[in-house]
């Protein structure tokens, strides 16, 4: 398998002078200019994995990426650990055998993130929950207009369309809602869900008019103050996603755990039964 998949477009990232080591004697490197130089290889790499356009169980070489990006191996490395810690990454095999690849879609992972979004999105209900009336009832509004445009579009089935509505529509009641730390919390773990989402929504969208129908009950308790209510409608609609998405990962298989299998821990048990795709 290559290192990196050839769909990965080159890019002519041009190399800050900062991101040199120093002369002797010369001007020490700019901590921003390499701060800006990780963050933009972190979201290169991250749009790549969210979009699929890095599959599943697809090795990532720290060299080749280097190459392709035009920059050297430190940023790189620096991206690569943090998309680790955030799960977008995760480390196949053992001892020298040991590689870096794109997290596998499971069910457990997909659960576990699916979870973790709706708790923090059933804090953020809660917030605007208690907003003032004025602001209450503009942000109702739009939640109102974006749901009826999702209805609308589920008998269209116009699956990017889809996507987009039903993002904006948890996104709506989050941003400028909620206070900078569940803001960033939630800005790091949601592209996770996007992974899963853009990957099954074919079959998910069979699935839509009950999902509707759970946005309208956490509409209507933001518009009544329900604080609480609001929360729990919250946290219901995520949980059911974790188990509609649960049944379509056993019905078409995971993505990309094979290529994280390792044989040699795994003599004595039965091959994955996953699909690799």
């Amino acid at each position: 398998m290559a290192a990196v998949p050839t769909s990965v477009p080159r890019r002519a990232v041009r190399r800050s002078p900062s991101s040199s080591p120093p002369l002797a004697g010369g001007p020490p490197v700019d901590a921003d200019a390499r701060s800006d130089t990780v963050s933009r290889v972190y979201q290169e790499l991250r749009g790549l994995i969210v979009w699929g356009h890095l599959p599943p169980g697809a090795r990532i070489a720290e060299r080749a990426v280097a190459e392709r990006l035009g920059l050297s191996r430190t940023p790189v490395r620096s991206a690569l650990h943090r998309l680790q810690q955030e799960g977008f990454v995760s480390s196949a095999g053992r001892g020298q055998d040991q590689r870096l690849i794109v997290a596998p879609l499971t069910q457990d992972d997909g659960r576990e993130i699916i979870l973790i979004v709706g708790h923090l999105e059933g804090l953020a209900a809660h917030t605007a929950a208690i907003m003032p009336d004025d602001r209450r009832k503009q942000l109702v509004a739009r939640l109102r207009e974006i749901n009826r445009e999702l209805a609308a579009e589920s008998k269209r089935r116009d699956f990017t369309r889809i996507f987009d509505l039903d993002q904006t529509f948890h996104r709506t009641y989050v941003e400028d809602v909620v206070g900078p730390r569940l803001l960033a919390l939630h800005r790091s773990i949601k592209p996770q869900i996007e992974r899963y989402t853009r990957l099954y929504i074919t079959v998910l969208v069979d699935e839509l008019p009950t999902s509707i129908k759970e946005h309208e009950i956490i509409v209507r308790a933001i518009a009544s103050g329900d604080a609480l209510g609001a929360q729990r409608a919250v946290e219901t609609n995520w949980r059911n996603a974790a188990g509609r998405l649960s049944r379509v990962i056993a019905q078409l298989g995971e993505r990309g755990s094979w290529h994280a299998w390792d044989p040699a821990s795994s003599a004595d048990a039965p091959r994955p039964r996953s699909r690799s795709r």
